[in-house]
């Protein structure tokens, strides 16, 4: 297997403005379900987490998911059902318009 197309995992942090948690929520149920119909992403589940700010208070998702390859997340942005999840969340994201975006790879099997 060449090194562009091994399996990519993502971990995206969504930082949303107050008050837009369900409006956000929404499309991120829906985000993974849409990238695996278009055969972008493995077969292994997303996971798909709420996490409070233990100081302020303020609401995030974090999901992480495997692109099937380097190329996927390119042809992402080119099918209208995908930007079609990705398009309204920038105006409820905090900080910009995207999510936040990490590539990530596991260095150990045990915490």
């Amino acid at each position: 297997m060449s090194p562009n197309t091994k399996p990519v995992t993502m971990l995206v942090t969504y930082r949303l403005k107050k008050g837009k948690e369900e409006e956000l929520f929404e499309l991120v149920k829906q985000h993974w379900p849409v990238l695996s119909r278009a055969g972008l992403v493995t077969k292994d589940p997303v996971r798909l987490y709420r996490a409070t700010d233990k100081r302020t208070g303020a609401i995030s998702f974090v999901e992480i998911f495997s692109w099937k390859d380097e190329q996927a997340p390119g042809l992402a942005h080119q099918l209208p059902e995908i930007m079609a999840i990705w398009e309204p969340m920038s105006p409820i994201l905090e900080g910009g318009p995207s999510p936040e975006l990490a590539f990530v790879e596991a260095v150990s099997d045990k915490a």
